[in-house]
Order: structure tokens, then sequence, then C-alpha cells
């Protein structure tokens, strides 16, 4: 026989334990895409219970339905074009009072809700106490009391789902009352901004009248987040506790936990596995052309991207146990007024931190910016932050042209990629994006430990995206290089100065003639470092003949005195060394940011101009910084 369906969607603000129910119900039998046209996820599960198949659409968190942005959009068109079964309105009932205006909002487009009044621990502890039978009275639909981490009340809301029946109830004489006087404001004459001000003030008003008719409010001591905030939100100490937990953050992802995993697995592949597959060629006798296709194109490209992927899960995970604490939040609320005056929003933060560590995530984190404005300048901001790929580039040329000064050197570059981005948020923000501000609202919610199987989901969907999108992009660039560097019109070349990249190399060099670094083995290092920035180094110590340097920061300190015996010694003077460090740290993204952007974009134009924008803008700042150095006689 077959099973019974239904179709149940979520809608609810921000950190309600929305997704935490989400997840919970769904397990694993849940599917993460895109919303059509737009770059917010669209998640959606099934759960089989008492004989039925249950899909369960987790709508996005928002505040309101009026159409302002992507995710208001979203769910109000889903709930008024979409015949779910279903409709539930997650409430965090701690915070009953700020959630029931999207409640009522909802209510008054005539969508039937199931009430769940979740996070009743929280609410205890704050001692909120909610009348269930006097709410529905209030509003004329169903109420339901959960706990999101809780099994036996999730098995409670499924019993709830399956045997309700939404035509059995509608909205109260109160509730009609109110939605008369709504209609009748807007039918009035008054102008769009009066209308909404007057409908915006009777809600509130309505909502006062249920929260007097069904919540009382018992006197509790400090609960532990006021404590908490005491810390960790001072106006003193906010700054500093963040740095601090952002170094503890960066710490375990780069030095403590992920770097050592990093390395371990780049031995790996580096070693053992190149050499496995090295042998099982050579015995099968595999033409020559093939084998290097195989061994420096396919697994030398594709492992550079493995290499990096137990950072960006760990970075990740830490970034999603930091956001279930509810302390993400308050980074955002209290980084707002300095990030404004760099013509963003205070929830760019995060994103542009994870920067430093790589592009990637840093251009997915652009996700949780509230209007496309602030969205599509963090993601074009992002790749000028000196990412761990651009590190060892910083290092050798630092090492080498400025031995006393190394230090500051490489500090200098991280501080040239912020100003850059502040520059280029500030002159974007004044043309591309004037006429798109909004308004900053946030939520800040209590602390709690994170739900950490909500935590490894979310790590496992955003790793799991990083693996597989760039992932194909560097393996199709990695092919195109190696074609380039062991080729020519004659075919297979023994010299590399003989192949199709030496002379793109040449083409590509002579733009920077009067930068100092007009040669071909610059141009061709230029061109492997927009396939992956790591490749800059170990291009040009191939090419002035160091063929065993390794890209690692601190492997190229020690390679410095001996780049200086190569011709490299001699192709760049002090200041074309500095132009060509200020220009790596500017210049094009790697394949895989820019594959980022155009995901995250939907658009092949944003894309191509942050390639050919960010080209351009790093070409004047190094021509500049080189001629006025020479001038000034450095």
């Amino acid at each position: 026989m077959e099973m019974e369906s239904m179709s149940v969607a979520l809608t609810g603000n921000p950190n309600t334990g929305k997704s935490t129910i989400f997840n919970e119900l769904t397990g694993a039998n849940q599917k993460i895409g895109n919303w059509p046209g737009v770059t917010v996820d669209k998640k959606v599960g099934h759960v089989n219970y008492n004989g039925k198949d249950i899909t369960i659409v987790d709508l996005p968190g928002t505040y309101s339905v009026s159409a302002r942005s992507p995710e208001e959009k979203i769910v109000i068109d889903y709930l008024l074009e979409n015949s779910s079964d279903l409709v539930v309105d997650v409430v965090d009932s701690s915070n009953i009072e700020r959630n029931l205006f999207l409640t009522v909002q909802l209510l008054e487009k005539n969508i039937p809700l199931l009430i769940d009044l979740n996070m009743q621990d929280e609410a205890k502890r704050r001692g909120v106490k909610i009348d269930v039978k006097k709410l529905e009275e209030a509003l004329g639909y169903p109420v339901l009391l959960t706990i999101a981490r809780d099994g036996k009340s999730l098995k409670n809301m499924l019993n709830v789902f399956t045997s309700v029946s939404m035509a059995g109830y509608g909205p109260s004489d109160m509730l009609k009352a109110h939605i008369d006087k709504v209609k009748e404001i807007e039918s009035s004459s008054l102008s769009d901004k009066e209308k909404t001000e007057k409908i915006i003030e009777l809600r509130y008003d309505f909502i006062d009248v249920i929260m007097e008719k069904a919540v009382t409010f018992e006197s509790a001591g400090p609960s532990m987040t006021e404590r908490l905030d005491s810390v960790l939100a001072n106006s003193v100490l906010a700054i500093p506790a963040f740095l601090a937990i952002l170094y503890a953050v960066f710490q375990i992802t780069f030095e403590w936990i992920g770097q050592p995993i990093a390395d371990a697995l780049e031995g790996l592949i580096t070693e053992d596995f190149t050499d496995f597959v090295t042998e099982a060629l050579e015995s099968a006798e595999v033409a020559d052309w093939m084998q290097s296709l195989i061994i420096d194109g396919i697994i030398g490209g594709v492992g550079s991207v493995i290499i990096f992927v137990p950072l960006i899960f760990i970075l990740f995970f830490c970034l999603s146990f930091l956001d279930g604490t509810g302390y993400m939040a308050r980074v955002a609320f209290l980084m707002d007024p300095v990030m404004r005056r760099c013509g963003l929003s205070g929830k760019a933060v995060m994103p542009l931190m994870m920067g430093f560590g790589c592009g990637v995530p840093s251009i997915m984190g652009a996700r949780a910016m509230d209007s496309e404005k602030d969205r599509m300048l963090a993601i074009l901001a992002a790749p000028f932050l000196t990412c761990g790929a651009k590190l060892p580039i910083m290092a050798l040329f630092a090492a080498m042209f400025f031995p006393e000064d190394a230090a500051n050197v490489v500090f200098a570059m991280y501080v040239v990629g912020v100003v850059m981005a502040i520059v280029s948020t500030k002159l974007l923000g004044a043309t591309q994006f004037k006429d798109e501000g909004a308004t900053f609202i946030l939520e800040l919610p209590p602390y709690r430990m994170p739900d950490m199987k909500n935590v490894l989901l979310e790590t496992w969907d955003k790793g799991k995206g990083y693996l597989t999108k760039a992932g194909t992009i560097i393996f199709l660039g990695c092919v195109i290089i190696w074609f380039l560097g062991v080729f020519n019109s004659s075919g297979m070349v023994e010299d590399m100065s003989e192949s199709f990249l030496a002379s793109i190399g040449s083409a590509v060099g002579a733009l920077f003639t009067f930068h100092g670094f007009g040669t071909w083995e610059s141009g061709a290092a230029i061109i492997s470092g927009i396939l992956a920035k790591e490749s800059v180094v170990s291009t040009i110590g191939i090419l002035y003949g160091l063929p065993d340097i390794s890209a690692e920061a601190e492997d190229a300190v020690e390679t410095a005195e001996a780049m200086l015996g190569t011709g490299m010694g001699s192709a760049f003077t002090t200041m074309s060394a500095l132009a060509f460090m200020v220009f790596s740290q500017i210049y094009t993204p790697c394949v895989t940011a820019l594959g980022t952007i155009k995901k995250e974009t939907n658009s092949w134009k944003w894309m191509f101009f942050a390639a050919g924008y960010m080209f351009a803008l790093a070409w004047v700042v190094s021509l500049l910084v080189y001629q006025i150095g020479t001038a000034l006689g450095f």
C-alpha cells in the first residue's frame, strides 16, 4: 500500500530553534540547495511517521514578510503560492513578544498557523509563563509547546503534524477586528509611509493585548546571558575578548589541529600516493605525456584542494559552534559602528575574518548579510584580504629582499589587503550599489550550548560544498596550466621557456614593464597565481632554478638565501620585489574564489568584473609603489 504524504512548512524568526527542529526531525534525509534566482539556502527534508511521508521545508528565518529582502520575499511567496498541508510558526517562548510580530503579519495574510512555542526550557529559566489556552483563544489557532532538542517533545510535534486539521480553526473575533483595522488603513488615502507606521503601531497594540491576556513574568535573578554579556558585551572588554576568541579560532584551525592534519594529508598525497601512482604508470608503460598529466596536472592540482579541506572543515566547525552559542550576533552588533564607516554592516565582520584563512568560505559567508548591497560588497571585498595561500609569496619575498624587516613587511601586506578592501567597498558602495541601503536589524539570542548535531550538519554542508564545487574548478584549471607548460605548437617541449606558458607569460610580463618585473617568468607566475596563489612561489622556484621549493611559509624563509644565488636575485630589485608583493596581494582571485563568486552571485558578469577590477586595481597600485619608491631613491 502506498504511503500517505503531507507537506509541512517551518517559518519563524532567526534563532528560534527552527533549524534545530528541522535537523532533528529529518536528520540525513534532507537536501540543501538554493531557492530559484537567489543564493539563500533551500532546505527540504523527509520523515516517515505513523504511516505518512512528511516533507518538511525549512523556510529562511525572517523578522517580517514585507518583501524587502530575498528572505522575506521567499517566505511570503512560498506561503501564499504553495499549498502546504501545515504551516508551523516556530516562536522563541523566552522572547514571545518580539516573535509575535511575524505571527501577526502571517495571520493578517490569512495563512492558517500551528504556533509552536519552542525553547520552553529557556522561557522557564527566564520566568516566562504562557497560558496556552488563552493564547489559542486570543488568536484562534492551535498552540504547541516544544523543546527542540528533546526527543519526547519532537515526537509529540510529529503526532500533532499527523493528526491536526487546520480546517477546524480560524481567526478569533479579536484577530478579525485587528485585520479589519489593518485593511481599513491599507485602503485609506494616507501615504505609504504613514500607512506603514500606523499598521506597525496597530500590530504592537494588538500584541500588547495578547501579552496581557496570555503571558506572565516571574521575577528571576540575572540570567547566564546577562552575566556573560557583562564581560563579552562590555564596552571596554568586548573588543579584546573578541580578538582573543578569534585568535583561538585561528590557532585551532591553522596551528593546533587543522594544519597538522593538512600537513599529514599533504605528505600522504605528495609522497605516498604520488609515488604509488608513478610506479603504477611506469609499470604499465603509460606515455610520458599522460604520466605528466596525471601526476603533475590532476593529482598535483586536485591535491592542492584536498590539502585545504581539513582547514576548511575545522574553520567552519569553529564558526558554526560560535554561531550556535549566540556569540556571533553580539560580534556583529559590537562591530556595526566600525563596519558602517567602511561601508558595510556589522554582520560582515565574521565572513571577512574568514578571508584571512581562505577566500572561499569568506565569500560563502556573505550569505549572512541582510541586504543585497551588503552581500555583494562583502563578496567583492573578501578576496583582497591576505589568505593563507598568499602568505608564502609574502614570506619568500620579504625574507629575500627585506631580511632585516621581513616581519614588518609581511604585516604591511596584511594592512594593504585590509585598506584595499575598505577602499573597494567605499568605491563600489558609492557607484554600483549607492541606492541600495538597508536598516541593520539584529537579534541578540541568549547564550546556549550549541546543538552539536546542528553544528556538524552545517559544517558538513559547507565543507562539502567547498570540496565539490571548488575541486571541479581546480581540476579544470590544473589541466589547462599543465598543457600550457609542457606544449607548444610543435608538440611537447623539454624546456618550459619554449612552451605556450612562456609565450603567454611574455605577453603578460609586458604589462609590467614599468613595474620593474616585466619578465616572462613573472608573467607565468602571475598566470599560475590565478589557478592557485600558492603556485606563484613554486612556479618562480622552478623557473629560476629551484625545482623543489615548497609553498609553505616557513620553508620560504629557509630558501630565501638560496634564491639569491639564482636568476631571481637579478630579476628583481628591492622596489620591484615590493611592487610584486603588492600586486600579488591585490590582483585577481584564484579560480576557486572566482568560481565561488560565480556561484554566490549567480552571475558571470560579477565573476568577470571581480577578475578584471581587481587586476586593474592591483596594476595601478603596484605601479605607483614602484615608480614613487624608485623616484624617492629606494
